[in-house]
């Protein structure tokens, strides 16, 4: 039974923020998805966010990029309407979470056995901003369906994170509440998790 993170921060190189002091400031079982796509020396901060993480006892993931999760051995995260390579499939090591924006994407997601979706953007966002929010009742609708774990992606803040639990989060994934402001995962995970979340889920 592979074990699931109740907190995730994923990076992002226009949000601001430096990823090693967000990570460094997690608590030990949750994940890192290291985005920045298009950075210069991208798999250099790889390798040494993946130390970091070894050491603090948390889980990296690397986004859109199979041939570097699996050179260091993390997980990979796709975004949403991407598949699953072959060399992944064949030498899967890590959590594969997947990007989702409605059932479709989630009923994707749980046909290549993906261990979690992120579903967004489930309140207003700054990372889209304008984009229609799922709102709480349509997340829960979603979740319910999907039959795999879905973690809530979108506008997360600490007062949010109790709202987003009552609505079928397995998990909480957040973007600017962590990365940009590395002191704020105090809020989050510095302190036990709210009684509705549960530190790890496990699946099959």
């Amino acid at each position: 039974m592979r074990r699931l993170p109740w907190l995730i921060l994923m990076t992002d190189p226009a949000r601001g923020g430096d990823p090693l002091a967000a990570a460094a400031a997690l608590p030990r079982g949750c994940v890192v998805i290291l985005r920045h796509d298009s950075v210069p020396g991208r798999a250099d901060l790889a390798k040494r966010l993946a130390r970091l993480c070894r050491a603090r006892g948390l889980r990296l993931s690397i986004a859109r990029d199979a041939r570097l999760a699996l050179r260091l051995g993390t997980g990979l995260h796709l975004a949403d309407g991407m598949e699953p390579p072959v060399l992944w499939r064949l030498h899967r090591r890590g959590l594969l979470t997947v990007a989702a924006h409605g059932p479709a994407a989630l009923a994707r997601a749980r046909r290549m056995n993906a261990d979690l979706a992120l579903l967004s953007p489930l309140f207003p966002t700054a990372s889209h901003p304008g984009a229609r929010a799922l709102g709480t009742v349509r997340f829960a609708r979603f979740s319910r369906a999907a039959r795999l774990p879905v973690a809530a992606l979108g506008g997360i803040t600490a007062l949010r994170v109790t709202a987003a639990a009552r609505a079928g989060a397995a998990a909480i994934a957040a973007v600017g509440a962590l990365a940009a402001r590395p002191c704020q995962s105090g809020a989050f995970g510095l302190r036990p998790p709210p009684p509705v979340l549960q530190p790890c889920h496990g699946v099959p």
